[in-house]
């Protein structure tokens, strides 16, 4: 998806509520889609990319259960099927580092004042990432703690199986 990008960093102010303000302030500007996740959770930029697609197709094919495409990219970045539930996955006051998936209308909107990209990339947290997606101990003893990214994909993939 050409225009999907993923930026990591941190917000320039500490409040998260005036954060995601200004996040909608820019998708009202630049009329696009702006998700933030807490990075501790992203476990690859295919994580990312792979839930952002699934919801615009949830999108346009007229069966996603959120009535934001932004929440619906939580949600299957989450890989819950329940939103109340996929809210886990967005940011909070303990959040470091943020993930921010944007789906651009063909403009890069100016986020510069907002979120200062650190150019990382994920660097998500084993502990953090099993607890958020359930990953249980006979998983990890099965297939290896380096396969937990294909675990969380393969909880993305399933959302839509359990409808």
């Amino acid at each position: 998806m050409d225009n999907v990008r993923l930026l990591f960093g941190k917000p320039r102010t500490k409040d998260k509520d005036i954060f995601l303000a200004e996040l909608r302030d820019i998708q009202k500007e630049y009329n696009c889609i702006i998700q933030a996740l807490d990075a501790d959770k992203v476990v690859s930029e295919k994580h990312a990319h792979f839930a952002a697609e699934k919801a615009l197709r949830a999108f346009s094919e007229n069966r996603n259960v959120a009535r934001d495409v932004g929440l619906e990219i939580l949600r299957y970045a989450s890989g819950q099927k329940q939103i109340e539930r996929a809210l886990s996955m967005g940011i909070s006051k303990a959040t470091q580092r943020v993930a921010l998936i944007l789906v651009e209308n063909g403009i890069k909107p100016d986020i510069a004042n907002v979120f200062e990209a650190d150019g990382r990339g994920p660097s998500w947290n084993p502990e953090i990432v099993m607890d958020t997606f359930d990953v249980q101990e006979e998983e990890i003893m099965t297939v290896g703690k380096e396969r937990i990214p294909d675990l969380v994909l393969e909880r993305v993939a399933l959302v839509d199986a359990y409808r």
